[in-house]
């Protein structure tokens, strides 16, 4: 059996949506366009960028998370209740949500896939430093690993440790070094 490209199944796809009436072609553009846009790692990016050169910022984020990010325009569904935990020299944070993929959509985008899964749900609170070293992260025996279970009452959201060697970057510079993973925990941020 020959297999479709995923591109030409996903345009049949909504092809037939918008023939049968069932999707609005202006809605879908507007869902993508906010996804494309207004939610995703980028404005998690622009916090910590804003985090590690403001230090009242930061000091607001440490303490209410949800408000600090709206002061930047970053709220929505799946944003409420952030708590934002800091990487510090002593202590290395990672999240996962143990119950289903409760995650901050509109500052890191949608979950990976590795999230959601059971054996990362599973595992990364059992053996956390196994887990972070399968992933490529190798975190010091000295520094305390803590896991933090996001759920509906709580979405973790880790600050990363500014890198050495960028005191002299800009916030716009600094956004560009930080990538998803490290506001998950499951990397570092890299100069």
């Amino acid at each position: 059996m020959t297999r479709i490209p995923i591109e030409l199944r996903t345009e049949a796809l909504e092809q037939l949506l918008v023939e049968r009436g069932l999707v609005d072609p202006k809605v879908m553009d507007a869902y993508i366009k906010m996804y494309e846009k207004d939610v995703g790692p980028l404005n998690g990016a622009r916090v910590v960028a804003k985090a590690w050169t403001d230090p009242e910022y930061k000091a607001r984020l440490l303490d209410d998370g949800t408000a600090a990010v709206a002061e930047l325009g970053f709220k929505g569904p799946q944003g409420e209740h952030l708590v934002v935990v800091e990487n510090t020299d002593e202590v290395h944070n990672v999240v996962v949500c143990t119950l289903c993929s409760c995650y901050p959509w509109p500052l890191l985008g949608l979950p990976p896939s590795w999230y959601k899964d059971p054996a990362y749900r599973a595992r990364v609170v059992r053996e956390p430093r196994t887990v972070l070293a399968e992933m490529g992260l190798e975190v010091p025996a000295d520094r305390r690993i803590e896991v933090w279970d996001s759920s509906s009452e709580a979405r973790f959201f880790v600050l990363p440790r500014r890198p050495e060697g960028t005191e002299d970057h800009t916030e716009e510079q600094l956004v560009a070094l930080v990538a998803r993973d490290t506001m998950v925990g499951v990397a570092e941020v890299r100069a």
